[in-house]
Protein backbone atom coordinates (compact mmCIF):
# COMPACT_ATOMS: atom_id res chain seq x y z
CA UNK A 1 0.00 0.00 0.00
CA UNK A 2 1.27 3.64 -1.06
CA UNK A 3 1.79 5.91 1.78
CA UNK A 4 1.18 9.04 -0.23
CA UNK A 5 -2.55 10.30 -0.89
CA UNK A 6 -4.19 13.07 -2.44
CA UNK A 7 -6.42 15.83 -0.70
CA UNK A 8 -7.34 19.95 -0.54
CA UNK A 9 -5.46 21.94 1.10
CA UNK A 10 -8.24 24.16 2.04
CA UNK A 11 -12.00 24.97 1.48
CA UNK A 12 -13.14 25.55 -2.36
CA UNK A 13 -16.33 25.99 -3.92
CA UNK A 14 -17.74 25.38 -7.38
CA UNK A 15 -21.48 26.38 -9.18
CA UNK A 16 -23.19 24.61 -11.85
CA UNK A 17 -26.85 25.83 -13.50
CA UNK A 18 -29.31 24.01 -15.63
CA UNK A 19 -33.03 25.07 -16.20
CA UNK A 20 -32.97 27.56 -13.68
CA UNK A 21 -31.61 25.36 -10.97
CA UNK A 22 -28.80 26.62 -9.00
CA UNK A 23 -26.05 24.22 -7.62
CA UNK A 24 -23.30 25.32 -5.10
CA UNK A 25 -20.43 23.15 -4.25
CA UNK A 26 -18.39 23.26 -0.96
CA UNK A 27 -15.30 21.09 -0.31
CA UNK A 28 -13.65 21.24 2.82
CA UNK A 29 -10.68 18.97 3.77
CA UNK A 30 -12.30 16.65 6.32
CA UNK A 31 -11.18 13.53 8.59
CA UNK A 32 -13.86 13.32 11.83
CA UNK A 33 -17.33 12.16 10.59
CA UNK A 34 -18.61 13.63 13.40
CA UNK A 35 -18.09 17.31 11.91
CA UNK A 36 -20.70 16.41 9.34
CA UNK A 37 -22.98 18.72 10.71
CA UNK A 38 -20.86 20.90 11.91
CA UNK A 39 -20.06 21.62 8.49
CA UNK A 40 -23.46 21.84 7.40
CA UNK A 41 -25.42 23.60 9.66
CA UNK A 42 -23.96 27.06 8.85
CA UNK A 43 -24.68 26.41 5.44
CA UNK A 44 -28.66 25.76 6.07
CA UNK A 45 -28.75 28.88 7.60
CA UNK A 46 -26.84 30.72 5.10
CA UNK A 47 -28.94 29.42 1.97
CA UNK A 48 -32.30 29.52 4.15
CA UNK A 49 -34.18 29.00 0.68
CA UNK A 50 -32.37 26.40 -1.10
CA UNK A 51 -34.20 22.67 -0.94
CA UNK A 52 -31.30 20.16 -0.88
CA UNK A 53 -27.96 19.92 0.77
CA UNK A 54 -26.57 17.26 -0.66
CA UNK A 55 -22.54 15.43 0.21
CA UNK A 56 -20.16 12.81 0.00
CA UNK A 57 -17.27 12.63 1.89
CA UNK A 58 -14.01 10.06 1.86
CA UNK A 59 -11.86 9.50 4.75
CA UNK A 60 -8.68 7.54 4.51
CA UNK A 61 -6.86 5.03 2.05
CA UNK A 62 -9.57 2.68 2.26
CA UNK A 63 -12.11 3.66 -0.79
CA UNK A 64 -14.73 1.90 0.94
CA UNK A 65 -14.54 4.65 4.02
CA UNK A 66 -17.09 7.09 2.64
CA UNK A 67 -20.55 7.96 3.14
CA UNK A 68 -22.93 9.45 0.86
CA UNK A 69 -26.86 11.81 1.49
CA UNK A 70 -29.12 12.37 -1.46
CA UNK A 71 -31.34 14.61 1.02
CA UNK A 72 -34.57 13.76 -0.63
CA UNK A 73 -33.10 13.96 -3.89
CA UNK A 74 -34.02 10.18 -5.85
CA UNK A 75 -31.71 7.55 -4.89
CA UNK A 76 -28.31 7.48 -6.35
CA UNK A 77 -28.96 11.29 -8.34
CA UNK A 78 -27.05 13.18 -5.90
CA UNK A 79 -24.62 12.17 -2.52
CA UNK A 80 -22.83 8.90 -5.31
CA UNK A 81 -22.22 11.45 -8.27
CA UNK A 82 -20.51 13.53 -5.58
CA UNK A 83 -18.58 10.77 -4.64
CA UNK A 84 -17.28 9.43 -7.57
CA UNK A 85 -15.74 12.23 -8.24
CA UNK A 86 -13.73 12.30 -5.38
CA UNK A 87 -12.80 8.29 -6.59
CA UNK A 88 -12.32 9.26 -10.10
CA UNK A 89 -9.62 12.13 -8.84
CA UNK A 90 -8.04 10.14 -6.46
CA UNK A 91 -9.34 12.13 -3.20
CA UNK A 92 -9.88 11.77 0.35
CA UNK A 93 -9.92 13.17 3.73
CA UNK A 94 -12.38 15.47 1.55
CA UNK A 95 -15.89 16.66 2.42
CA UNK A 96 -18.21 17.66 -0.78
CA UNK A 97 -21.65 19.20 0.12
CA UNK A 98 -23.43 20.38 -2.90
CA UNK A 99 -26.50 23.05 -2.00
CA UNK A 100 -29.37 22.93 -4.31
CA UNK A 101 -31.50 26.05 -5.15
CA UNK A 102 -34.81 24.83 -6.93
CA UNK A 103 -35.39 26.36 -10.67
CA UNK A 104 -39.02 25.32 -11.39
CA UNK A 105 -38.25 22.44 -13.49
CA UNK A 106 -37.47 18.84 -13.27
CA UNK A 107 -34.28 17.91 -14.28
CA UNK A 108 -35.03 14.03 -14.20
CA UNK A 109 -32.31 11.64 -12.53
CA UNK A 110 -29.91 11.97 -15.35
CA UNK A 111 -29.92 15.83 -15.45
CA UNK A 112 -29.24 15.30 -11.52
CA UNK A 113 -26.26 13.45 -12.04
CA UNK A 114 -24.78 15.58 -14.33
CA UNK A 115 -25.42 18.63 -11.97
CA UNK A 116 -24.15 17.61 -8.67
CA UNK A 117 -21.33 15.61 -10.79
CA UNK A 118 -20.19 18.96 -12.60
CA UNK A 119 -20.88 21.40 -9.20
CA UNK A 120 -18.73 19.11 -7.50
CA UNK A 121 -15.67 19.12 -10.19
CA UNK A 122 -15.77 22.69 -10.48
CA UNK A 123 -15.06 23.16 -6.66
CA UNK A 124 -12.60 20.93 -7.25
CA UNK A 125 -10.96 22.66 -10.13
CA UNK A 126 -10.81 25.34 -7.66
CA UNK A 127 -8.75 23.90 -5.24
CA UNK A 128 -4.89 23.37 -4.52
CA UNK A 129 -4.96 19.60 -4.75
CA UNK A 130 -1.91 18.41 -2.16
CA UNK A 131 -0.15 15.55 -1.77
CA UNK A 132 0.37 14.16 2.32
CA UNK A 133 1.78 11.10 3.78
CA UNK A 134 0.28 8.32 5.92
CA UNK A 135 2.28 8.57 8.89
CA UNK A 136 2.32 6.81 12.16
CA UNK A 137 3.31 8.06 15.55
CA UNK A 138 4.71 5.86 18.36
CA UNK A 139 5.77 6.41 22.00
CA UNK A 140 9.21 5.04 23.58
CA UNK A 141 9.77 4.93 27.00
CA UNK A 142 13.58 4.98 27.55
CA UNK A 143 16.20 5.56 30.47
CA UNK A 144 18.78 8.46 30.27
CA UNK A 145 21.50 6.06 29.41
CA UNK A 146 19.58 4.87 25.78
CA UNK A 147 18.76 9.06 25.23
CA UNK A 148 22.15 9.54 22.80
CA UNK A 149 21.10 6.21 21.00
CA UNK A 150 16.97 7.10 20.28
CA UNK A 151 18.29 10.78 19.20
CA UNK A 152 20.69 9.13 16.58
CA UNK A 153 17.50 7.38 14.81
CA UNK A 154 15.57 10.33 15.62
CA UNK A 155 18.24 12.90 13.45
CA UNK A 156 19.13 9.67 11.05
CA UNK A 157 16.03 9.44 9.48
CA UNK A 158 14.69 12.83 10.38
CA UNK A 159 11.77 12.09 12.48
CA UNK A 160 9.39 14.44 13.77
CA UNK A 161 8.77 14.97 17.41
CA UNK A 162 6.03 15.43 18.64
CA UNK A 163 5.92 15.23 22.30
CA UNK A 164 9.01 14.68 25.04
CA UNK A 165 9.49 14.09 28.54
CA UNK A 166 12.48 13.53 30.81
CA UNK A 167 11.81 12.54 34.33
CA UNK A 168 13.12 8.90 35.89
CA UNK A 169 11.75 7.79 33.09
CA UNK A 170 12.05 9.73 29.55
CA UNK A 171 9.28 9.85 27.06
CA UNK A 172 9.11 10.69 23.45
CA UNK A 173 6.33 10.77 21.04
CA UNK A 174 7.61 10.30 17.20
CA UNK A 175 5.76 10.51 13.67
CA UNK A 176 6.94 9.20 10.85
CA UNK A 177 5.42 8.05 6.93
CA UNK A 178 4.35 4.70 6.92
CA UNK A 179 6.86 3.11 4.35
CA UNK A 180 9.74 3.88 6.95
CA UNK A 181 8.21 1.64 9.75
CA UNK A 182 10.64 -1.31 9.29
CA UNK A 183 13.75 0.67 9.01
CA UNK A 184 12.78 3.09 12.28
CA UNK A 185 11.11 0.14 14.17
CA UNK A 186 14.27 -1.84 13.01
CA UNK A 187 16.59 0.58 14.38
CA UNK A 188 14.66 0.92 17.92
CA UNK A 189 14.30 -3.21 17.76
CA UNK A 190 18.67 -2.99 18.73
CA UNK A 191 18.45 -0.70 21.42
CA UNK A 192 17.98 -2.46 24.65
CA UNK A 193 15.93 -1.67 27.11
CA UNK A 194 12.91 0.68 25.55
CA UNK A 195 9.42 0.41 25.07
CA UNK A 196 7.88 0.91 21.85
CA UNK A 197 4.13 1.48 21.73
CA UNK A 198 2.22 2.36 18.51
CA UNK A 199 -0.26 5.35 18.92
CA UNK A 200 -2.30 5.91 15.99
CA UNK A 201 -1.81 6.48 12.16
CA UNK A 202 -2.69 9.97 11.01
Amino acid sequence: MTDIYKTIKSNSEGIFKDKGSKFLAFAYPFTDENQVKVIIEPLRKEHFKAVHFCYAYRIGMDKNNFRVNDDGEPSGSAGRPILNVLLSKEITNILVVVVRYWGGTLLGVPGLINAYKSATEEALENAEIIEKTVNEIYQITYGYVQMNDIMKVVKDFDLKIINQKFDNQCVIEIEFRTSLSPQVLGKLDKIEEIEVEFLRRV
